[in-house]
């Protein structure tokens, strides 16, 4: 289990860019750790669970190669 200690006025979606790579998963790093989701800007020391996240491989494929849908 990965996990992030908060620095002060961290967010839930720069949080979710620096440690999971896109603030795309913004949403499953607040339902990882739904306790906290009353903070909107954190102050530090907290330990956030990080979700685990399924690298996209369509994405590092060039686009004549990916599956359209």
């Amino acid at each position: 289990m990965n996990t992030y200690t908060t620095k002060q006025g961290d967010m839930w979606d720069s949080i979710a860019f620096t440690q999971l790579g896109s603030n795309n998963y913004t949403d499953r790093l607040m339902d990882e750790n739904r306790k906290y989701c009353d903070y909107y800007i954190f102050p530090a020391g907290i330990k956030l669970i990080l979700p685990d996240i399924e690298p996209d491989v369509s994405e590092s494929l060039p686009p004549w190669r990916r599956v359209a849908g």
